[in-house]
C-alpha cells in the first residue's frame, strides 16, 4: 500500500503554548523530553526557564477533568455556536462539554470541592473521609478521573 503516513514529532519539535511566553519546549534534561505523544494536550510544569529559548521542566500531562476540578481560577460555562464550553478563569483554557448537563455538572463538582476546601481550611480537624458530603465529593471525582 502507498501513501503518506503521519509520523510522530522529533523530540526537540514538539512544542506547547503558555499564555505568557508562547511556544515553549520540554527541556532535554526532562524525563519527559523523549515523549513524542500525550494523550492530553495540557501540562502542568514546575519550571520555566530561557536559553536558546523557553523551556519547561518537571512537566506531567493533565487531563482535561483534573485541570477543570483542580486547576486556578473560576470555572464559567457558556453557549457558543450551539454547544456548551467551559472556560478556566479569563476563557484562555476551553473545553466543549458533550452536553449542557454534562457541563452543569462539571461546574458544580468544581463548586462543591471548592467549597469543601474552604471548610477544610476553616476546620482542618475535620476528616473529609469520614464527613458524608466530603466522602461523597471525593468519591465522585476518583470516579470521574479514573474512568474518563
Amino acid at each position: 500500500s502507498t501513501g503518506a503516513v503521519k509520523m510522530q514529532p522529533k523530540a526537540e519539535e514538539l512544542k506547547f503554548v503558555t499564555k505568557n511566553d508562547g511556544y515553549v519546549h520540554i527541556h532535554p534534561s526532562s524525563v519527559n523530553y523523549q515523549t513524542r505523544h500525550f494523550d492530553s494536550p495540557y501540562l502542568v510544569y514546575h519550571e520555566k526557564i530561557k536559553t536558546s529559548r523557553v523551556f519547561i521542566r518537571d512537566c506531567s500531562m493533565v487531563s482535561v477533568y483534573p485541570l477543570i476540578l483542580l486547576g486556578g481560577g473560576q470555572v464559567h460555562m457558556q453557549l457558543q455556536k450551539g454547544e456548551f464550553v467551559i472556560s478556566l478563569d479569563d476563557g484562555w483554557i476551553r473545553f466543549v462539554a458533550a452536553s449542557h448537563q454534562v457541563a452543569e455538572l462539571v461546574k458544580e463538582l468544581r463548586c462543591e470541592l471548592d467549597q469543601l476546601l474552604q471548610d477544610k481550611i476553616k476546620n482542618p480537624s475535620m476528616d473529609l473521609c469520614i464527613c458524608p458530603r466530603g466522602s461523597r465529593i471525593i468519591s465522585m471525582i476518583v470516579k470521574l478521573v479514573t474512568t474518563q
